[in-house]
């Protein structure tokens, strides 16, 4: 392409120059021939003046007198009847510029310069108009490499731009080039580089969160299924096998739950619920694991209560609390659940040394975790209270005291346990 915009350029400037410089050379050369014979004859006609004046007045008429209105490098000679020519200067033996005047005694002048002095003047005038059209060839060639550099630098960052795009690099690189259609081209390009990097990055959080929300059920769900191996009592098989369907079910709501906020976080299924219910599954569902660290959790607080919000959800949130209680926490986990104007609070606290000074509000924040693990369960919480309108909070932090705050629901709507619209 930086090829064929300097041929171009270099094209039409070489069309101009033959175009308009050939003109130029005639007129010029009909200009200066025009400019030699008027010259000629303008002195032809002073000399013939001359002469008629000294024969008026019975002067003398010498070559010396005729060589003070004659140029030197030109030829007269003058004829008078009844006297013999007189001749100032040499005489070109070449083509000459020729003016003859006649006086009206009969006298004759002829001056005569060579044609040589013509063709100097030309060959000069030729090698100006030669040296002015060389500028311009070289004027053009250089402004020519200059634009196919302007035109052609872009278009290779722009093709860099997108190979770096397609290999997996979404950075946007926010560089301009003064063209406006290059511009736009990089404008889309960065908005494509924005694009690719959130939707690269929806993609390892969803990755991220599904591999931390589904450690938790199928760390339980192994465990009935190693209970239901070591046992030959049917009815435990049965009622461990029915824990198991249950936590299978609560598994498949999960990943549910994961795909739909990976969409859109904002889309939410509320329904009002039996906060009890959830409290309860989720104790029964942890106390083996507490039982075999030799810990305890239990519930207290008021009861009966329903709030409006994901079922699935609300469970992912404790389950959250209550497993970072475990790896984090010490002694007794207790879950308090309590009203507050009209929200529900479920309060999730230990014995243990609770959550860093230097840590506070950052514990939420993704990858901010005080005990080397991957700081994203706390993280993934709080944005599943957020999608149903709840929220979680900090509100102690030695020991440490994690609160769900949901919506309330008045014990007059109780036995309307309908989605919310």
């Amino acid at each position: 392409m930086r090829r064929r915009l300097i041929n171009s350029t270099l094209a039409v400037v070489l069309v101009v120059i033959a175009v308009f410089g050939v003109s130029l050379v005639i007129v010029e050369t009909r200009t200066i021939s025009n400019s030699a014979q008027e010259s000629v004859d303008s002195e032809a006609f002073r000399l013939i003046s001359v002469v008629e004046s000294r024969l008026l007045g019975a002067e003398r008429i010498t070559p010396q007198v005729l060589a003070e209105q004659v140029d030197p490098s030109r030829y007269a000679r003058v004829e008078i009847p009844g006297r013999p020519p007189i001749e100032v200067g040499d005489r070109p033996t070449d083509s000459v510029v020729r003016s003859t005047e006649t006086g009206e005694q009969g006298e004759k002048v002829t001056v005569e310069e060579s044609r040589s002095a013509v063709t100097r003047e030309v060959g000069r005038t030729l090698l100006i108009i030669g040296a002015v059209a060389l500028l311009a060839i070289v004027s053009a060639v250089l402004l020519a490499v200059r634009q196919a550099n302007r035109l052609t630098s872009p278009l290779t960052d722009l093709a860099e731009t997108a190979e770096r795009l397609g290999s997996g690099d979404p950075r946007p690189r926010h560089k301009r080039y003064g063209v406006a259609e290059l511009d736009r081209v990089a404008d889309v390009l960065d908005s494509s580089a924005e694009r690719i990097a959130r939707m690269l990055t929806a993609e390892r959080r969803l990755a991220a969160d599904a591999s931390h929300q589904l450690r938790t059920p199928l760390t339980a769900l192994s465990m009935r299924i190693e209970e239901i191996s070591v046992t030959d009592d049917p009815d435990t098989v049965k009622e461990e096998a029915n824990i198991a369907l249950t936590q299978v079910e609560r598994l498949t709501d999960v990943v549910q739950r994961l795909l739909t906020n990976s969409r859109d976080p904002r889309t939410g299924s509320a329904v009002v619920f039996d906060l009890d219910e959830v409290v309860k599954q989720q104790i029964e569902e942890w106390r083996p694991a507490y039982r075999s660290a030799g810990r305890a959790v239990v519930c207290s607080g008021k009861h009966g209560l329903e709030a409006v919000g994901t079922p699935g959800a609300v469970a992912q949130v404790l389950a959250a609390l209550i497993e970072n209680s475990l790896m984090h926490g010490g002694g007794t986990v207790a879950l308090r659940t309590r009203v507050t104007g009209n929200q529900v609070v479920v309060e999730v606290t230990d014995e243990g040394p609770g959550v860093p000074a230097d840590l506070g509000a950052r514990i939420f924040e993704r990858t901010i975790s005080g005990r080397n693990s991957t700081g994203i369960g706390l993280a993934v919480a709080r944005d599943l209270a957020e999608a149903d309108g709840g929220r979680l909070e900090l509100l102690q932090q030695q020991p440490p005291v994690f609160a769900l705050f949901l919506s309330r629901v008045a014990p007059s709507r109780k036995d309307s346990a309908r989605p919310v619209r």
